[in-house]
């Protein structure tokens, strides 16, 4: 989980700090998630962007200065808080394990679902993320165009996404 006093605990931490905070904002009201989708289009365009045009590759045996702890949790809280992906799982598949007829109301029914998805997302974030490491870093022409078309699938992504809002 650490390598030279580095962690990506905190990183994990904001990614899962950002699926409560939608999850709660969601659970209230249809059209902030709305808001939610449109401003996360817009920042997955921004940062796919910005990929491309600075496509990371890490160095073999060298640890990337990536800030403080606080600087990690707000950044993984606003990439998750705003990934459009997220919205999708609300509008395709939460609603499918609701009952509005249930005794617990439909909202506390969503927020107890996302739970779960904060749960699983905890276990595979930190899996990925410690995997992704190791290979890349050892691989940086890969690590360059894993980068690149990544940052490419996130304009287009989020230009569809965008698209698909102002169409509505």
């Amino acid at each position: 989980m650490s390598r030279r006093g580095r962690t990506r605990l905190p990183a994990v931490g904001g990614l899962l700090a950002g699926h409560l905070a939608a999850t709660a904002l969601v659970a209230r009201s249809p059209l902030v998630m709305t808001v939610l989708t449109v401003a996360g289009a817009a920042y997955l365009v921004w940062l796919g962007i910005g990929t491309l045009v600075r496509p990371s590759a890490p160095q073999a045996g060298a640890e990337q200065a990536a800030g403080s702890w606080a600087r990690q949790v707000v950044k993984g809280a606003g990439i998750s808080g705003l990934n459009p992906k997220l919205f999708l799982l609300f509008l395709a598949l939460l609603p499918q394990f609701t009952d509005p007829d249930a005794r617990w109301p439909l909202a506390v029914q969503i927020v107890a679902l996302g739970l779960v998805h904060v749960a699983s997302c905890a276990v595979v974030y930190t899996g990925v993320g410690t995997g992704a490491r190791r290979v890349l870093r050892t691989r940086p022409a890969a690590a360059r165009m894993v980068s690149r078309f990544s940052g490419a699938a996130m304009v287009v992504i989020g230009v569809v996404l965008l698209v698909e809002q102002l169409v509505r």
